[in-house]
């Protein structure tokens, strides 16, 4: 017989995310270049002076992309005009601000708003990824008493652990949502899932 027993195990661990991370922008046209920008430069700074007002550090705050192109008629031949964009990335380190941030941008850019993106995030998952190993490595164990038991064998020492997969937080759509105090977002729970091979020798 083997001198050790090897298993796996998987555990996870999950929290109610508290960042809002929104990419956030303006899309503008004009007869002319210079006007489509300046609308557009008008209007995006006024987002980032909305995202100011409710919070939003510097750091959290951050032009992402801008340019202009020409609009064409239908068939494509002639310009008509010209569309200019501008999209700023917005940390919101408390979701329950999100909602009435987007409606201060919403009045901040009128129908010139764009929000391209809305993702959840835990700010910290160290605290979540070491739940989730400590519960692989309890579920390895647990399978390897078992083997144990049924085989009339002891554990012994731990020989090896490694670890196999240690993923970011995943979103998990199937949980009960937690609500923003405002109602804009549906924030649910991240889940983080990890597994762990461990070797025991026999005693």
């Amino acid at each position: 017989m083997s001198s050790h027993i090897e298993v796996s195990g998987s555990g996870r661990a999950s929290a109610v995310p508290d960042v809002v991370r929104l990419r956030v922008g303006v899309r503008c046209e004009g007869d002319d270049v210079s006007s489509a920008l300046s609308d557009a430069t008008g209007r995006a700074a006024a987002l980032a002076q909305a995202a100011r007002d409710h919070g939003v550090e510097p750091r959290d705050l951050a032009t992402t992309d801008t340019g202009v192109h020409p609009r064409h008629d239908r068939e494509g031949v002639a310009v008509v005009g010209y569309t200019a964009y501008q999209n700023l990335s917005v940390t919101v380190r408390d979701p329950s601000r999100a909602g009435s941030l987007v409606s201060a941008f919403a009045g901040a850019a009128g129908d010139a708003l764009t929000i391209d993106h809305l993702g959840l995030e835990v700010a910290d998952p160290r605290p979540l990824l070491a739940s989730a190993r400590e519960a692989a490595f309890g579920d390895a164990r647990a399978k390897a008493e078992q083997y144990a038991a049924l085989a009339g064998r002891t554990l012994g020492k731990v020989r090896t652990v490694t670890d196999v997969v240690d993923n970011g937080p995943q979103p998990r759509m199937a949980l009960m949502a937690a609500r923003t105090t405002d109602g804009f977002v549906e924030l649910g729970e991240n889940t983080v899932t990890t597994t762990v091979v461990v070797r025991w020798d026999w005693k």
